[in-house]
């Protein structure tokens, strides 16, 4: 890694923390979903939808992001997401119900909406260095949070299972002094972005393909974190510890391994290889799902590949279309977490009334069509590759984004 990448202004910095905190809030409810299960009385299907709503929420709000983030301002819209998280992530906590959960972890992703997806414009506009090392710095992020998201989850929910969610109140507070008083004000932008320019950027077949894939892709991503647990039957720190592992496995690969393979054999051969091995792994644990130990290893050898793939599917979207990086940013997890949504319902409803391999199953199987949709659409992105892959005509749109 490229020690220039570490030397980046405090702003940066303060993002990047924040963006390690909302990331947690991925992973954070996964040692604590059989807990709350048991305790509030509720099936796994019930209890996935901790997932889905936070998702769905999530994706749909990726579609205003940008129209807020263009009228207010990037730092205005990174508070106004950290105090939203604050504030349901607390409210989930004083829960009584499953159903209470499910209606604060949505607005939970509200809250996560505005701030992620303006944070890696944030980061990308104002780090150092190329697009291409500014995304490995959010990624390494996100890896960041992602790992320390089941630790700290297992940690607190063997306390109590509110535990977790008052953490990530406290731990966002935090972000949200430090980015308040660390990033300087930003002004709106020069010109306002609407809630259809996202749908208009997914007419590019180009940026069409590689959305569709993730959307595939984090079926079997949302398979793993949110259904795994049930059939590993561990308490919460024993769960916490194999999904930091997981954790540590992506943050690894998308900061060291990610660039060494985008170099040696390009972006989308790249995804595709690591799509089509989780695919496999995943279908080793449909295969095994009673053995508990290859559950684990799966797990953990699963954010091998997930670490390439959300860095490298990160800077395809950057770079897929000749569109704004918000708008192509905001297209992008609209249609992908439309997967993370219905998954972690579908998995569980699948394990309750059939049996717990065929969540594995149906995640390998959508996994592999990721692939098949990125082979079928390989030349519409074989630009990404390309020294010279931003036009003139994408430089401009870019830099007008940046501004």
């Amino acid at each position: 890694m490229n020690r220039a990448l570490l030397h980046q202004p405090k702003a940066v910095w303060a993002v990047a923390f924040a963006c390690v905190i909302a990331f947690m809030g991925i992973g954070l409810v996964d040692p604590i979903l059989k807990p709350i299960g048991e305790q509030l009385h509720a099936s796994p299907s019930q209890v996935s939808l901790l997932f889905t709503s936070y998702m769905a929420v999530m994706g749909l709000a990726m579609l205003v992001t940008g129209a807020v983030s263009s009228r207010i301002g990037a730092k205005r819209t990174l508070l106004l997401g950290l105090a939203l998280i604050i504030v349901f992530s607390a409210l989930a906590g004083s829960s009584d119900t499953v159903g209470e959960i499910i209606g604060f972890r949505a607005g939970w992703g509200l809250g996560n909406s505005l701030f992620i997806a303006t944070a890696l414009a944030t980061i990308v506009a104002s780090a150092r260095g190329s697009v291409a090392q500014a995304i490995i710095l959010f990624e390494a992020a996100l890896g960041v949070g992602i790992a320390s998201g089941p630790l700290l989850g297992g940690a607190l929910g063997s306390i109590s299972w509110r535990g977790p969610f008052f953490g990530v109140a406290v731990l966002m507070t935090i972000a949200l002094v430090a980015t308040a008083v660390l990033l300087p004000a930003t002004p709106p932008a020069p010109r306002r972005t609407s809630p259809v320019d996202p749908f208009r950027a997914l007419r590019h077949r180009s940026l069409r393909t590689v959305a569709l894939a993730a959307l595939l892709y984090n079926f079997g991503f949302f398979t793993l974190l949110a259904f795994t647990p049930f059939p590993l039957d561990m308490d919460e720190q024993a769960i916490g510890l194999i999904f930091f592992g997981w954790g540590i496995s992506l943050a690894f690969t998308s900061v060291f391994v990610a660039p060494w393979l985008q170099r040696r054999w390009g972006t989308m051969p790249s995804v595709m290889a690591v799509i089509a091995l989780f695919a496999a792994d995943l279908a080793v644990m449909a295969a095994f799902t009673d053995t508990k130990a290859v559950l684990v290893v799966g797990v953990v050898v699963a954010g091998l590949f997930l670490g390439v793939n959300n860095t490298l599917m990160t800077e395809a979207v950057m770079g897929a279309a000749p569109v704004e990086r918000g708008v192509a940013s905001a297209a992008y997890s609209f249609v992908r977490f439309s997967g993370g949504a219905v998954a972690p319902w579908l998995a569980g409803k699948l394990g309750e009334e059939i049996n717990t391999h065929v969540p594995f199953w149906v995640g390998a199987a959508a996994t592999a069509l990721a692939v098949l949709v990125l082979f079928v659409g390989r030349r519409t992105l074989r630009h990404l590759d390309a020294p010279d892959r931003h036009t003139a005509a994408e430089a401009e749109v870019l830099a007008t984004a940046d501004a």
